[in-house]
């Protein structure tokens, strides 16, 4: 497994997530894992902005993309 150090993290960004990490019954550590994780399972906007590209032809309207990125929301 690969380490990431962050600095300069603000106290109360800290905090928060030492409770949110408690209440998950999880070390810190544990809880950002999983956090980080659960960011690298959901697309980007351009990766979903592609797809939707991809899927139509190019040419979607605002309330089309919208609902394309909530259904594949849904999905995850």
């Amino acid at each position: 497994m690969m380490n990431i150090l962050i600095r300069d993290v603000p106290a109360d960004v800290h905090a928060e997530l030492q409770k949110r990490a408690e209440r998950a019954g999880r070390s810190l550590q544990q809880y950002l894992v999983a956090e980080l994780k659960h960011l690298t399972d959901l697309p980007t906007m351009d990766e979903l902005l592609d797809q939707i590209e991809r899927q139509t032809g190019g040419r979607v309207g605002l309330e089309q993309a919208a609902a394309d990125l909530t259904e594949d929301r849904s999905a995850h």
